[in-house]
């Protein structure tokens, strides 16, 4: 490809992520208008977790993003069949939701429950575990939010245990209860539970 095409795609994903995200931060702002503390789930599936979470912690107001659109709308579906007040769902890339964020917009917990590995090494870029994620998670996460991480796979929980190790905004907590169980279709076919859970310093 000559150089100039890459330089112009590079420009376009740019032009492409920022008005992602002013849009979404336009919608954000509305859904979220008087919501200074949420909980937040990165890929919520069809929200059954959640949804159950919700419920169990009416006091708390809940937030799950997904990137695939049926998922997001079964989510929605069953925000409205229960009737829940604490809960919204919204199609969105994770980095994009997060750079959308109002600033006042603090995140008290976060989940993150059986993320795609990305188990080939060339596609370990693509983990959402990485520095300058837990870097913007930590810009809406004040001092002592938590951060809950599950996966079935041995090698990304390597990775994010060795990730928040050597991270300057986030201490591991060994041995810590996980907060609240909800199975679901999706977890009955993981082989494993593998917990990490970590405090924001």
């Amino acid at each position: 490809m000559p150089e100039h095409s890459k330089v112009m795609g590079k420009d376009w994903a740019a032009d492409r992520r920022k008005a992602n995200v002013a849009r979404l931060g336009a919608a954000l702002a509305e859904a979220l208008a008087g919501r200074d503390e949420l909980t937040f789930e990165i890929g919520c599936g069809h929200g059954h977790w959640l949804a159950a979470y919700a419920a169990a912690h009416p006091a708390e107001y809940c937030v799950g993003i997904d990137l695939i659109t049926h998922r997001v709308e079964r989510s929605q579906r069953k925000q409205r069949l229960g009737q829940l007040a604490n809960v919204a769902f919204f199609k969105a890339e994770a980095t994009e939701f997060l750079d959308a964020l109002a600033p006042g917009q603090k995140l008290a917990k976060v989940f993150i429950l059986y993320p795609d590995p990305w188990p080939k090494k060339r596609h370990h870029k693509n983990r959402f575990i990485n520095e300058a994620n837990l870097a913007r998670l930590a810009a809406h996460a004040p001092t002592g939010a938590t951060l809950h991480f599950r996966t079935d796979d041995e090698a990304y929980h390597a990775w994010t245990r060795e990730h928040l190790e050597r991270h300057p905004q986030w201490r591991l907590v060994a041995d810590a209860p996980w907060p609240f169980e909800r199975t679901t279709f999706f977890e009955d076919m993981m082989k494993a539970k593998r917990d990490l859970t970590a405090v924001r310093r």
